[in-house]
This record gives C-alpha cells, structure tokens and sequence, in this order.
C-alpha cells in the first residue's frame, strides 16, 4: 500500500474516532472501526509519525500524503488528551456523588504514582497478566448446562486478607449471543485481586441457542454459587459486588434490582442473589422502549425480539419491560456506579443518562455516574489510557464502599 493510500485509511479511522457515525446501521461499523484507534491512540500516533517522517526523508514525497499524516496527528493528540481527561472526569463523579472527603474513607489515600497512567503496560496492551493474582479456571457453578456453567475465580496470589475478602462478580458482554468469561474484565479483575479482592468471571447461556430469561437466571445462579461457596476460595460471602459491560452491564443492573424475583430463579427461589454494589458499563437498560428512544426501539423490534426475547414486543411486552432495568428500579436498589462513553454508536449514552436519572430519584442509596468524553463503546475490554483511569476509578470507589460497608456492620474501627 502507498504512502497516501495508507494516510488516507489512518486520517478516516482518525475522523471516525473522533466523530463517530451515529444510528442504528451505521452505529456498528463505526465502532469496529473507532474503538481500537480510539483507545490505542498513541500506538496509531506513534506509528503515524514514523511513517510520515521516514516518507518526509525519501526522495519522492507527496505533499498529500504528508498533509493528511498532519491532520491524523493532530486528531490522534486530541484522542490522547480526552483519554487522559478522564482521571479528573472520573474523579468529579466521586466527588459528587459521594462527598469531597471519600478518599479520606480509604485505607489510604492515591498517590500521584497511584493516579499515573501506566504507560509500560500500556506498549503492549493485549498482553494482560499480573503474577500477583491466581486464577482457578472453570469451575462449575452450574454443571447441567455444560461450559455455559463454569466460572473462574481471581484471588491474591499471596492469600487473601484476615476475615475474607471482598467479592466482584464479572458478566461478560457481547449482544446476549456470544461471550466468554475469559474475554472482558480482565484490567479490573486482575487489579483488584492484586490488592486483595477475590473476582470471579462467569459464562452464561447465550441466545439463540438459550431463549431470554436463561442468561440473568444464570447470573444469579452464580450469585447463589457465591454465597455458598466462596469462602473456600478465600472471599466474604456476605459482600458481593456485580460488573460487567453492554449486554453484561444490563444482565449487571438487572440482577442487582430483582434479588429474589421467583421468575429469574426457577428452582432456586429461597436462594440469597441479592449485591451490595453494581458498577455496569455501557449497558442497554431500556428493552421495552419505554423511554420513546428511536435506538431504543429499534434495538428492541431489529434484534432483542427476533434474536434474544424471541417474542414481539406487541405480543408480550411484559416481558420485555420485566426485563429492563430502568423500570425495575425501586427505592431498596443497591448502590451503583453507572460507567457510559459519550460517542458510543452501539448503545447511545441518552439509555444511561435516563437510567441514573431514575435511579437518583427513586434509589434511596448512592448514584455515581462517570459519562466519559470521547468513549466507545467496549473502552475497558484491554488496558488504554482511558480505561487504566477508570479502573482505578473504580478501585476508589468500590474500596470506599468496602469500608462503609464494615463500618455499618462494626467490623472495622471508625
């Protein structure tokens, strides 16, 4: 490929990530091909830069080619500089939801070195292992459905602290029809077990395979799975908090409003699924369409009815609002840290912004809401400058609620 035919492709990935083409059909495409330059954006500059001046060097050079690897890096320094906007972004969010003296709350306040983006892991950021964690790898919480039913667990490597630790139950996404446990998560997954957290990844049954409520059955399934049985691998069965992105983020916030609803639970209805915390990210909460969204309702009619609910809506559209967390929310919802990018062509941030809405004005607990400038969907998948800022975002946060938690119950000083 030439100089320009390569500057050309590069400048028009770097417009897309900048400027993502909105809609339901243009939505998709314009995420496969935003996400990665959005979130590897100084690997694409660098690369940029040493194309155009080894190019710039040579004796046949093409002023077009030069001026469109100009714009690219341009682009591609402000995608930079968003991405790095969202420490104080993410910050803000705490701050105002949970008081300008939280950090005070935490063990210890972050340092600089903390709050830094990790700039060596970032090189090579698909290669995602930390020898401070252990994993056990599929385990069945669920043996009748076969590896649909197996979970992996992430704990400190050195042991867990004294009493047990807290738990995170990581959902996996990808449009309720493919998945796998080992695919997402893992950043958050693998820094929070580093500092003392057991984790735990979980597949689920997928559509079109399984039909709709097979997949938050499963969730809480797990949930149950780690109330009787992760103290044996080092965790406190009685805190549970619940992630997971897109499709996950929804089955995350689902799960977390309906502890105990018989009809996620068949055969399980006495079972413990409730969480203390939920934190999805970019997650579909409006499958009925209740909000009045075009995208909304596309989503619901285009492929949640044909592919996932496997129903009309105008046949049975208690389903469909049984199954959407933003009319499931009442005033005993736990606390949640809600995680949405603000150029998400998959799922539009207007289904986040109505759902904490909601949440804030029914949820008698804390509603924290981090809307990230810049973001795709999916951000958190691999380690990027943006999402080492909401990991660790996360960390405060979720050690803050660890902490209020105790303190409620007497078990820490304070």
């Amino acid at each position: 490929m030439s100089f320009l035919r390569r500057q050309v492709v590069t400048a028009a990935l770097t417009a897309n990530a900048l400027r993502p083409l909105p809609g339901f059909r243009p939505g998709i495409p314009s995420f496969f091909a935003g996400w990665l330059v959005g979130e590897m954006a100084p690997h694409v500059l660098a690369l940029t830069v040493a194309d155009a001046a080894a190019h710039a060097t040579g004796r046949r050079r093409d002023p077009r080619g030069l001026a469109l690897a100009a714009a690219s890096v341009a682009g591609l320094s402000y995608l930079v500089l968003q991405a790095r906007q969202v420490r104080e972004r993410a910050e803000d969010s705490l701050v105002e939801a949970l008081g300008a003296d939280y950090a005070e709350q935490l063990d210890a306040e972050p340092t600089p070195a903390d709050l830094a983006v990790p700039w060596r892991r970032l090189v090579v950021p698909f290669r995602m292992r930390n020898a401070a964690v252990r994993v056990e790898r599929d385990i069945a919480y669920d043996p009748a459905i076969g590896r649909r039913g197996l979970l992996d667990v992430y704990s400190p490597a050195g042991g867990v602290p004294d009493g047990g630790a807290p738990v995170l139950l990581q959902v996996h996404g990808g449009g309720w029809t493919i998945g796998n446990k080992d695919q997402q998560g893992i950043p958050l997954m693998q820094h929070l077990a580093s500092k003392g957290w057991v984790c735990v990844a979980i597949n689920y049954r997928l559509s079109p395979r399984s039909e709709w409520p097979a997949h938050v059955v499963d969730v809480k399934k797990a949930i149950a799975w780690i109330r009787a049985n992760i103290a044996d691998h080092g965790g406190d069965p009685d805190y549970v908090a619940i992630t997971g992105g897109s499709a996950g983020g929804h089955l995350v916030a689902l799960a977390a409003l309906t502890p105990g609803d018989a009809t996620y639970q068949p055969g399980f209805e006495d079972a413990d699924t409730s969480v203390q915390v939920a934190v999805p990210h970019y997650g579909v909460y409006d499958l009925a369409g209740s909000t009045g969204s075009r995208a909304a309702v596309l989503l619901r009619d285009r492929f949640l009815a044909p592919y996932v609910l496997r129903r009309r809506y105008a046949d049975d559209p208690e389903v469909f609002e049984q199954a959407s967390p933003i009319l499931r929310i009442t005033p005993e919802a736990p606390d949640f840290f809600v995680v949405h990018g603000t150029y998400d062509t998959l799922v539009p941030v207007a289904q986040a912004r109505a759902f904490v809405e909601r949440l804030r004005r029914v949820s008698k607990r804390s509603v924290v809401y981090a809307e990230l400038p810049g973001a795709q969907h999916a951000f958190d998948v691999f380690p990027s400058i943006r999402s080492s800022h909401v990991v660790r975002a996360i960390d405060r946060y979720l050690h803050w609620h660890w902490n209020q938690y105790r303190r409620e119950r007497g078990r820490v000083a304070g």
